[in-house]
Formats: C-alpha cells, structure tokens, sequence
C-alpha cells in the first residue's frame, strides 16, 4: 500500500493544512510549529549521522540515532494526532536514553565550565540537535496550554509523554556532543570576566 501517493497538493496554499485527525488549523497553529520543528530535529539528526566517523564508535551511536528518528516519528503521530495516539514507545524510549546518557556521561571528565558548541563537525552537529530539540520540546509544551486542541485527558498524557522525551533527548545530545570530543579539547567558556 502507497502511503504517500501525491506530493503537490495546493492544499495549504491559503496558509492552513490539515492534521491526521482531519481537523483544519492555520499553518501557524502550535501544533504545526511543533511538528516541523520536530521534522527538523529528524533531518538535522540525519545530517549528524552522516558527520559520524568510524573512530566515534559509530556502530553504537547509528543504532542509537536510528531509534531516535523512528522515535520522531511516533511523536509526530502523536501531535499529528491531537494526541489520540499511544506514546509508549516515546515512555520506553526515554528510560532507554536515560541509560545510555548515564553510560556515556560516566566516561567523561566533569564540566567545569559552559561548553561552546564546536571543536568538531561531529559535536558540533550534535548541539544543533541539541538547540533544535529544545525548541521542538518548547513548541510542544505550547500545545498543551492550547487547550482546544486536546479532546481528553489520555491525549494530554500521550502529549506530556512527548515533552518529557524531548526534555531527555536535548540532554542526550549534549552528553553525545561531549563525547564526541573526548580525544580533544573541548571549547569551554572562559567564564565571567570583570573587563575584556
């Protein structure tokens, strides 16, 4: 069965489009921004992947990447959805990214400093996961202070299921982007300064 049969539609050319539920919102609309910035997080998680070298112990990280865009994927279901739409992959996700942040961030040395997003394509392409992640978590938890989009109370609980993995998520990229730079020199802030 084709899922995707007509990319060009002309539908939203008068700035609404339609949400899997069939409800009709403004291209505007929260829900909308949350699932394009979570679109985005998806193709900038693309992108680091294709950044990740054989010495980053890649193998490990592709598989977990790999999950996480599937796991996108039901989010957007979730949002595409108004909510009617099991989160329990996202719940099981987020136990397991806990883990693997607790895994990785035992390995390294402690911050001493802010971190400045940098010293490789590979790190540096993690905090822009990072950044966007915190943003598609932002535009999600808009949604639920728009009440008139949740039918019920099980919608918001798939919905607060999102937030809570992108919360997860955004720490995830930020222990990975440190990871990424543990045979270098990782760019620190300088701290506070009384004159430059």
């Amino acid at each position: 069965m084709s899922r995707i049969s007509r990319v060009t539609t002309n539908n939203g050319d008068s700035g609404e489009t339609r949400l899997a539920t069939g409800k009709k919102v403004s291209k505007s609309a929260p829900m909308v921004r949350a699932l394009g910035s979570t679109d985005e997080l998806n193709s900038a998680i693309g992108l680091l992947r294709c950044h990740l070298s054989k010495e980053d112990n890649a193998t490990e990280m592709q598989t977990t990447l790999g999950e996480v865009q599937q796991a996108l994927f039901d989010l957007g279901a979730v949002l595409a959805l108004e909510g009617q739409y099991d989160a329990k992959t996202l719940v099981a996700g987020q136990d397991s990214i806990t883990q693997t942040i607790e895994l990785m961030n035992a390995k390294l040395p402690p911050l001493t400093e802010f971190v400045i997003p940098g010293g490789s394509i590979a790190a540096a392409h993690s905090h822009i996961c990072r950044t966007v992640c915190r943003r598609a978590e932002t535009d999600l938890w808009s949604v639920l202070e728009d009440e008139d989009t949740l039918e019920n109370a099980e919608a918001a609980v798939n919905l607060r299921a999102a937030g809570v993995y992108l919360n997860r998520l955004s720490d995830y990229f930020f222990v990975l982007a440190r990871t990424l730079m543990a045979d270098a020199e990782e760019p620190q802030w300088r701290g506070p300064q009384e004159s430059i």
